[in-house]
C-alpha cells in the first residue's frame, strides 16, 4: 500500500519524529496563539495520529509547546550571532534584519512568547525566554569587545534588548507599520543614542563608544544620525 498518508507514517528515528512534530507545532504557533492550537491540529499538520503525538509528548500540549519554544529560542539566539567585523551599526542592522524577519514570520507566536499568559506557559518556558534575552545581550557585548562590562554598560544593553522586544510587539499591534527597514534603522539609531547617553556618565562606556564610532564611515548610518541630531542639540543649547 502506497500514498502520501502512508509516507507520513514511515518509520523515523525518535529525534526525527520529534523534530517533525515540533516543526508542525511551530508552523501552527507562528500564526495562532497556543490556546487556539490543539493536539489534533498538530497531528493533522504532521499527518500523524493524535496517539502518536502523545507517544512522543506524553505531557500533552504544554510539553509540546515548551519543545517548540525551545526550538524557536535557538533560532532567535542565532539572530544576533553576527561576525565581529566591520562597523558596529552594520552588524546591528544585519542582526536586526534576522530578528525582525523572525517576528514577521511568527507574528502571533512571537506575541504569545513575549507577552506570556498562555495556558501552556510554565516556569521553564519563562526561563527559556529569559535565556534568549541574556544570550542576545551577551552577543551585543561581544560586538562591543568588552571582556568585563560594568553594570552601567550591561544595563544599557539589556535595556535596548527590552526596547527591541517592545518595539516588535508594538509593530505587530500597529499592523506591521512602519516598514521593516525603517523599524530596523530606528532601532539602530536607538542603540547609538543609548550608548552615547550612557557614555556621558560612565567612563567604560565612553571608551567603548569612542572605539565603536571610530570605525563608522562618515557617510554611514551613525554619521547620518549625527547630522540629523546636531541641529536639534544646537537649538536645545539656547534653552540652557
Amino acid at each position: 500500500m502506497t500514498g502520501s498518508g502512508t509516507a507520513s507514517y514511515r518509520r523515523l528515528s525518535v529525534p526525527e519524529r520529534r523534530a517533525q512534530l515540533i516543526a508542525a507545532a511551530l508552523g501552527l504557533f507562528a500564526h495562532r496563539t497556543p490556546e487556539d492550537v490543539s493536539l489534533d491540529d498538530v497531528a493533522a499538520a504532521a499527518e500523524v495520529s493524535r496517539p502518536l503525538v502523545y507517544r512522543y509528548f506524553p505531557g500533552g500540549k504544554p510539553q509540546l509547546y515548551e519543545a517548540a519554544l525551545r526550538s524557536a529560542a535557538d533560532d532567535l539566539q542565532l539572530c544576533f550571532a553576527e561576525p565581529q567585523t566591520g562597523p558596529l551599526a552594520g552588524r546591528l542592522a544585519a542582526a536586526l534584519d534576522r530578528y525582525l524577519a523572525f517576528v514577521d514570520e511568527h507574528d502571533a507566536g512571537f506575541s504569545a512568547l513575549l507577552q506570556g499568559g498562555s495556558v501552556a506557559e510554565t516556569s521553564r518556558t519563562g526561563a527559556i525566554v529569559d535565556e534568549v534575552r541574556r544570550a542576545a545581550a551577551g552577543q551585543i557585548l561581544k560586538h562591543l569587545a568588552v571582556p568585563d562590562p560594568g553594570v552601567r554598560l550591561r544595563m544599557m544593553v539589556r535595556t535596548w534588548i527590552t526596547a527591541v522586544e517592545a518595539a516588535s510587539l508594538i509593530w505587530l499591534d500597529e499592523e506591521k507599520q512602519p516598514p521593516l527597514p525603517q523599524l530596523r534603522d530606528w532601532l539602530v539609531d536607538h542603540f547609538v543614542a543609548l550608548l552615547t547617553a550612557t557614555a556621558a556618565s560612565d567612563p567604560q562606556t565612553a571608551s567603548v563608544t569612542r572605539a565603536a564610532l571610530a570605525l563608522e564611515p562618515a557617510e554611514g548610518r551613525v554619521g547620518e544620525l549625527a547630522r540629523r541630531v546636531a541641529p536639534v542639540v544646537a537649538e536645545a543649547r539656547h534653552l540652557l
